[in-house]
């Protein structure tokens, strides 16, 4: 039994690695190992010899089995050794820079629209983005002849056969949204509705699903004046410039009655946009007094009240406000643009070079 265990004790401490060291476990404690073998001897021995043979075959199974253990520990500390001195780290070095999230200009401008609103006391209102053609279209006056009722211009939803419902439609304006508050609060009002409206429409300038913000206010004497002072005030702080002109011009929009259009004062140098100053003007959103129709649809009675309402292409002001000059990049997938006009997160942009021509 000696020679046993010298014959094992030997074999591990020259095995090389743990395989070896495997091979040296089966063919001696294993199942069919020799020490196994040995024991099994222990049924033809008589009780005296059992009571000598059995303590020693345990004893030289516990010890091959800790020499085996003890040599596995060294081989793996003699690799990590290794790893140590071949591998070489500097943990003092800075860490890998991991980009950090960009956040999207149309939700940078839509912040600012609604706190700058905010302050004048303007209240965020939202609605659905599929609608009825009576919100969409009836409340707001517009004739069923109208041209921007038809396919060409509005996506329809498609309605099964059987379905006795209106027509609806993804939302062609905010305008809807305004409707809806004023029948859930009724007047004094003061809200602003943005979100995204959809129209059959795609080139530079236009795009098929894109963002809006439209402003209502009833009360018992809002004029136009009001209505030029707080798109004056609105312009000054989204623009950061103090020296802004506004231009209101007649124009035509079946909800409101008188109705504008208003356009900035600007100027281009060498390609670049310049807004509060110069002999151009630009037009930049649509406005007027609130139509009678459009109160009486809503539950408000135009005897008693009356109001203003404002809509404004949010994707636009952001290209102004940018320098951004393709509408169609605000959905590329490649956001390195993004950086490009210095939009990251935590980071509230600045001013910065407006549209080339």
């Amino acid at each position: 039994m000696d020679d046993l265990r010298q014959k094992y004790i030997d074999a591990v401490a020259a095995a090389s690695d743990e395989a070896a060291l495997e091979d040296i476990r089966v063919q001696a404690v294993g199942k069919k190992g020799e020490v196994a073998l040995k024991m099994r001897e222990l049924g033809k021995m008589t009780p005296e010899e059992r009571q000598v043979a059995g303590p020693k075959l345990n004893a030289l199974k516990d010890e091959i089995n800790s020499a085996i253990a003890a040599k596995k520990s060294g081989l793996a500390d003699a690799a990590l050794d290794e790893r140590l001195r071949t591998e070489w780290l500097d943990v003092t070095l800075p860490g890998r820079p991991q980009r950090q999230g960009t956040i999207h200009p149309i939700s940078q401008v839509t912040e600012e629209i609604s706190a700058i609103f905010g302050d004048m006391g303007f209240a965020v209102a939202e609605g659905p983005q599929i609608e009825s053609d009576f919100y969409n279209f009836d409340a707001l006056n517009i004739p069923a002849d109208h041209p921007t009722r038809t396919e060409m211009d509005t996506f329809y939803m498609s309605m099964p056969e059987g379905d006795d419902r209106p027509p609806h439609v993804l939302r062609t304006h905010t305008s809807p949204v305004q409707i809806r508050a004023m029948m859930a609060q009724g007047a004094p009002i003061r809200v602003i509705a943005p979100g995204r409206v959809y129209r059959a429409d795609y080139d530079q300038t236009h795009t098929p699903m894109f963002h809006q913000v439209e402003g209502l206010a009833i009360d018992k004497d809002i004029s136009m004046a009001n209505l030029k002072w707080t798109l004056e005030e609105f312009c000054r702080a989204f623009f950061e410039i103090d020296e802004i002109e506004l231009r209101f011009r007649a124009s035509h929009f079946p909800f409101t009655e008188p109705s504008a259009e208003v356009d900035i004062r600007c100027s281009w140098e060498g390609g670049t946009l310049k807004l509060g100053e110069g002999d151009d003007w630009m037009e930049i959103l649509g406005s007027g007094m609130v139509h009678p129709h459009v109160l009486q649809s809503a539950g408000v009675n135009p005897d008693d009240w009356q109001g203003f309402a404002f809509g404004l292409g949010i994707d636009r002001l952001a290209m102004l406000k940018y320098g951004i000059p393709d509408l169609r990049a605000f959905f590329d997938s490649d956001l390195r643009w993004l950086r490009h006009y210095g939009f990251s997160s935590l980071d509230v942009p600045t001013m910065r070079g407006g549209l080339s021509r």
